[in-house]
């Protein structure tokens, strides 16, 4: 097998820095959002909004509705992205906002485990490290939360961010498999309309109208949110995700930045140990055969 052109992976890998970006300040204005009236109010209203833009941006381009394995896709990635959304930003509205990332990272290492699943693999000693050094990552980071006193609220967040991930690890999976059968506005509509959908369902009991100061974050949240989701199906059509997964690291830079700027939140040592075990971890379980996303995107 020929190996890649460095060349060929430089533009997706750089409009999936992007799309990291677009998603890390989202994820700032959407913690905001969460403390102010709730996770579920603020994804409803960011999901409604993302889904009239989207809907303008797909209709107005007479695209093609999607069928068969798109379509499917759409549905899965939608309903799993709806779960994983609210417990994120729920948990996010307790926990400092770099510490809630860096736990997330967790998420490639239960990848793994999803590929030996999915494929019936023997799971690799080398996989089996990795996973212990993030497993000890996530130790020291909530150590570090115990440290600071965060209190009981704090704890369950970021035991929701965990579960999460858990559900983040499969849609790493599913996002190539997705970025190959539609384009980006298709994908990112429908996310949005999906995701809006499900939240919809819970509106006559618990949904509350934001007050006016609240409309321009939650556009500027759903702007951001549309924006990345589209960079980043574009660029994972265009390169593996073996070569983008380092991509979303750089996440953990922007919340420590965003949460010390808005937050007034110090990324605490622990914190930054933490997320550096867990790291390694994925870099060294990346360097195994088990969890290649090719052979896992087939056996889905």
């Amino acid at each position: 097998m020929s190996r890649r052109d460095p060349s060929s992976i430089l533009i997706p890998f750089a409009v999936a820095t992007l799309g990291i970006a677009l998603f890390s300040t989202m994820d700032a204005v959407m913690k905001g959002l969460s403390i102010a009236i709730g996770a579920y109010n603020a994804l409803l209203w960011r999901t409604l909004l993302g889904t009239l833009a989207g809907g303008a941006v797909f209709l107005g381009r007479r695209m093609a509705w999607p069928r068969g394995q798109a379509i499917r896709l759409h549905l899965v990635r939608g309903t799993l992205s709806s779960l994983m959304a609210i417990l994120f930003f729920w948990g996010l509205a307790r926990v400092p906002l770099a510490q809630g990332v860096a736990l997330a990272f967790i998420a490639p290492l239960i990848a793994l485990y999803l590929a030996a699943l999915h494929l019936g693999e023997r799971i690799e000693r080398r996989a089996i490290y990795a996973s212990l050094l993030g497993f000890a990552g996530v130790l020291v980071i909530m150590a570090g939360q115990a440290e600071a006193k965060l209190g009981p609220e704090a704890f369950r967040g970021a035991l929701a961010i965990l579960c999460s991930a858990c559900l983040y690890a499969y849609n790493i999976i599913l996002m190539r498999k997705q970025a190959q059968v539609a384009g980006p506005v298709e994908i990112a509509f429908f996310m949005s309309l999906l995701m809006s959908g499900w939240f919809a369902v819970a509106a006559p009991w618990i949904a509350i109208v934001p007050a006016p100061q609240h409309w321009l974050p939650i556009a500027a949240a759903a702007a951001l949110a549309f924006t990345s989701l589209m960079l980043l199906s574009w660029a994972y059509a265009r390169a593996e995700a073996q070569y983008l997964a380092p991509v979303e690291y750089s996440a953990f830079v922007w919340a420590g930045l965003f949460g010390l700027v808005i937050f007034h939140e110090p990324v605490r040592p622990l914190t930054l140990i933490g997320a550096l075990l867990i790291v390694t971890g994925c870099f060294l379980a990346a360097r195994g055969r088990t969890a290649r996303v090719s052979d896992v995107e087939a056996a889905i």
